[in-house]
C-alpha cells in the first residue's frame, strides 16, 4: 500500500477483509486517518443536483449526500448501488468504507451486514468523535432504510 498512489474506488471491488487487512497493516491511528482521508478521493462524483435536499443525510455534523440506484447483478438478482459525497474529508473517508460494506449487494444482504462489529474491526468505534460516530450511524440508518424500502418494494 502506498499513500502516493491513488486509491481503489468503490468500483475496483475492494472487499471489506482487504480494507481491515489494511488497517491492521498500519499501526498509528494518525497513518490510518491519513488512509480513510486518501479513501474517499476513490468516491463516484456526484452531480451538482444530486447534492441536494432530497438526498442529504440528517444526523450528521458535516454535509452528507447519499445516492442509491437500483441496479441488477451478474445473476439478475436486484441490488442497490450506492454513491456518496460530504464537505468533510474524513467523513467523505467513512462514506467510502460504507460503499465497500453496503454497495452493490441486495437489499437483504444490506440489512444482514453488522456495521458494528465491522466499524469494531478497523477500531472507528474508539477513535472517532462522537460526533462522527453519530453521523456514521445516521449514514448505516439511510443505506438500511433504503434497503428495507428496496425490499419492500420488491415484495409489493
Amino acid at each position: 500500500m502506498s499513500f502516493g498512489t491513488a486509491p481503489k474506488t468503490v468500483t475496483d471491488g475492494m472487499s471489506i477483509q482487504e480494507l481491515i487487512d489494511d488497517f491492521a497493516f498500519l499501526d498509528e491511528w494518525e497513518e490510518r486517518y491519513r488512509y480513510v482521508i486518501e479513501l474517499g478521493k476513490g468516491l463516484e462524483p456526484l452531480s451538482a443536483e444530486e447534492h441536494s435536499a432530497a438526498h442529504k443525510v440528517e444526523g450528521c455534523v458535516s454535509q452528507v449526500w447519499l445516492v442509491d440506484e437500483l441496479r441488477k447483478d451478474k445473476q439478475g438478482r436486484p441490488v442497490l448501488h450506492f454513491r456518496g459525497d460530504s464537505d468533510a474529508h474524513i467523513v467523505r473517508g467513512l462514506i467510502a468504507i460504507l460503499m465497500r460494506l453496503y454497495s452493490d449487494k441486495t437489499p437483504a444482504e444490506i440489512l444482514d451486514i453488522d456495521a458494528r462489529a465491522i466499524f469494531a474491526q478497523l477500531g472507528l468505534n474508539e477513535h472517532l468523535t462522537p460526533q462522527r460516530s453519530n453521523g456514521l450511524y445516521s449514514m448505516v440508518a439511510r443505506i438500511q432504510a433504503d434497503a428495507r424500502t428496496a425490499l419492500g418494494a420488491a415484495t409489493a
